[in-house]
C-alpha cells in the first residue's frame, strides 16, 4: 500500500496525515512518522498500517491526557475515565496515565491535598472532604495525610458561622437552620454544637457590652 501524501492537520497541531493509496487516511503523530520512516511514494505492508494506527491511537491518547491535565487538576482515575469517554481505548488511556505519573506530571497525592485546602478554605468539615476526595477518584490511601492538612474544625466553622450571623443575635430557630447547614457541609454534630456555643457566647458578651 503506497503513501501518496503526508501532511500536518490543520486543527491538531501534533496530529499527521498520512493518505494511502485507495482512500485510505492514517492519523498519526510526529513520533510514528519518525519511527516508521515514512515518505511520499513508500510501500507499507497491512500489517503496518495496522501497527501505524496502533502507534498513533496510544501517541494521541498520550497528548490528548497531557492537554487535560495542563487545562486543570485530575486524578489518575479522573484521567483515565476522561480518556475513555473521549475515545480511547482503556489500554491506551491507561498507560497514558501511567506515562505522565512516572514522569510526575500526575501527582495523586498533590492533587488530594490541594483538594482538601480548596474546599476547606470554602468552610466544608471532613466528610464533605472525603466525600470529594471519593468523587474524585483519589485512591482511599492517600486521603488521611491529606485530611491532616485540613486546618482546624473549629477554626473554620467559626469563620463559617461569623460570615453567616454577621454579628447578630440568634433565636432558636436560626440556631437550628445554621447547625443543619453546618451538619450539610460536612462537619459532625460534636464539631456543630461546640461551635455554636462558642459562637452564641461571643455574641452574648458582644451584646454585653454595648
Amino acid at each position: 500500500m503506497r503513501v501518496e501524501c503526508i501532511e500536518r492537520s490543520k486543527h491538531k497541531q501534533e496530529r499527521v496525515l498520512v493518505y494511502l493509496e485507495g482512500g485510505n487516511l492514517l492519523r498519526i503523530t510526529e513520533g510514528e512518522l519518525l519511527r516508521f520512516g515514512l515518505y511520499v511514494g513508500l510501500d507499507i505492508s497491512p500489517e503496518t498500517v495496522v501497527q501505524l494506527q496502533k502507534s498513533g491511537a496510544r501517541s494521541e491518547t498520550r497528548v490528548r491526557a497531557a492537554n487535560m491535565i495542563s487545562a486543570r487538576p485530575l486524578s489518575k482515575r479522573e484521567l483515565t475515565r476522561r480518556l475513555v469517554q473521549k475515545g480511547s481505548e482503556a489500554d491506551d488511556a491507561g498507560a497514558a496515565a501511567e506515562y505522565l505519573e512516572e514522569i510526575g506530571a500526575l501527582d495523586d497525592a498533590a492533587y488530594a491535598a490541594m483538594l482538601v485546602r480548596h474546599y476547606s478554605a470554602q468552610g466544608y468539615g471532613s466528610a464533605r472532604l472525603r466525600d470529594e476526595l471519593y468523587r474524585r477518584g483519589v485512591p482511599r490511601e492517600l486521603w488521611d495525610a491529606a485530611l491532616e492538612t485540613a486546618p482546624d474544625a473549629q477554626e473554620t466553622l467559626a469563620r463559617v458561622i461569623a460570615s453567616k450571623t454577621r454579628g447578630k443575635p440568634l433565636n432558636e430557630k436560626d440556631y437550628k437552620r445554621l447547625s443543619d447547614a453546618l451538619l450539610h457541609r460536612g462537619f459532625s454534630w460534636g464539631e456543630v454544637k461546640t461551635a455554636l456555643r462558642a459562637a452564641g457566647a461571643a455574641l452574648t458578651d458582644a451584646d454585653d457590652g454595648l
